[in-house]
């Protein structure tokens, strides 16, 4: 991975991906167009899948930090196209530009930071939170 380099990945917009479905309370109304927290899980994998490469064994990259504008609507059916711009590595984190665009133009943009950490120390620390 070098400093501009970039990865994309395409998703469909499905029903699942709908503000309009993420809310368990039917008293709520969110538009039926794809959800910000959607759109952020899409910007971490594409992050994600982009440092596949560097990964060890038993290591996996989480996310740290993220910070977008999502600034237009994407309906259902529709293809956004996700990319992320490595931006360089301060520390243990890894910086990328996150972007998203549909066919209409530019959906969303931002920055967004991860690090890598061995799989089963993180998991051992969750278990030992959730004790």
């Amino acid at each position: 991975m070098e400093v501009n380099q970039s990865h994309q990945i395409t998703h469909k917009v499905q029903d699942q991906d709908l503000a309009s479905r993420l809310s368990p309370d039917p008293e709520d109304e969110f538009p039926p167009v794809f959800a910000t927290s959607r759109l952020i899980a899409f910007m971490e994998y594409c992050a994600a899948r982009f440092m596949k490469p560097l990964l060890g064994e038993g290591e996996l990259s989480v996310g740290v930090g993220i910070n977008i504008k999502h600034t237009a609507p994407t309906r259902v059916g529709e293809e956004v196209t996700i990319t992320s711009t490595f931006l360089g590595q301060e520390g243990k984190l890894y910086r990328f530009k996150v972007s998203a665009a549909d066919k209409g133009g530019g959906v969303s943009e931002g920055e967004h930071t991860r690090a890598i950490v061995n799989t089963e120390k993180l998991v051992r620390i969750a278990d030992a939170r959730a004790e």
